[in-house]
């Protein structure tokens, strides 16, 4: 009798596993894959992949908080959406913050358990593009003129905050002749401006520059090329 009883309590535990503990709709195969932030420039855009049971029914609903608080919010324009990115630049604008987001999704009579992202820091995790160039030729040489990469965060007066506000940047320059040795020269980002003198004459170059994150070893890709003719 004493067998008996315990196997059917090990019988109804094991069925409660599987269903008491899930909760409606809470189903493994339904839920939202590879939640994580994707950064750059401080666009705080969050990513997930849809759930192995997919359909084109799904709806998405997005959650955030700042790390160490209890209490989620709804990200505006992040509800009840079919699209697997949400942009969080707005919620998450503290640099110095660490966020949170969670990640929904629902069909028809069912909703999946909330998937959590990783902890996420504005400052450190966000990559940087590469920055504008300016090039006017003189009889001295090429001057090269840097504009940093911009935010979305804005000021009270609503102007794009430049990264350089935000983050300590360097910036490389690479001269590329048409035959010969590419040439790099570093600028420091306080000046914004290089001169590259003893060209040849008659002769175009082109240039590229690139945007660097001294305190996070992080580099981003070279912007596009600019050709100039020297006189």
């Amino acid at each position: 009798m004493t067998s008996l009883l315990l196997l059917d309590l090990l019988l109804l535990w094991s069925i409660c596993l599987s269903t008491c503990s899930a909760g409606p709709g809470d189903l493994p195969s339904l839920s939202p894959q590879h939640v994580r932030f994707i950064s750059l420039d401080y666009k705080n855009v969050l990513h997930w992949a849809p759930p192995a049971d997919s359909s084109s029914d799904l709806r998405y609903h997005v959650q955030w908080k700042i790390y160490g608080e209890k209490q989620w919010s709804d990200v505006d324009g992040c509800q009840s959406i079919s699209r697997l990115t949400c942009d969080l630049s707005q919620v998450t604008s503290e640099p110095r913050e660490w966020y949170y987001a969670q990640v929904s999704v629902s069909k028809p009579g069912s909703q999946s358990a909330w998937i959590l992202s990783p902890r996420f820091n504005p400052s450190w995790e966000t990559s940087v593009s590469s920055p504008i160039l300016r090039l006017s030729v003189k009889e001295q040489g090429i001057v090269v003129r840097l504009r940093p990469p911009r935010s979305p965060l804005r000021r009270a007066n609503g102007r794009r905050i430049s990264m350089a506000k935000l983050q300590r940047l360097t910036y490389k320059v690479y001269l590329i002749p048409p035959n010969g040795k590419e040439e790099v020269f570093e600028v420091e980002g306080c000046s914004k401006q290089l001169m590259i003198p003893k060209l040849s004459p008659r002769t175009r170059y082109c240039l590229q520059a690139q945007s660097i994150q001294p305190l996070l070893r992080h580099s981003s890709p070279r912007g596009k090329a600019h050709c100039v003719s020297t006189h």
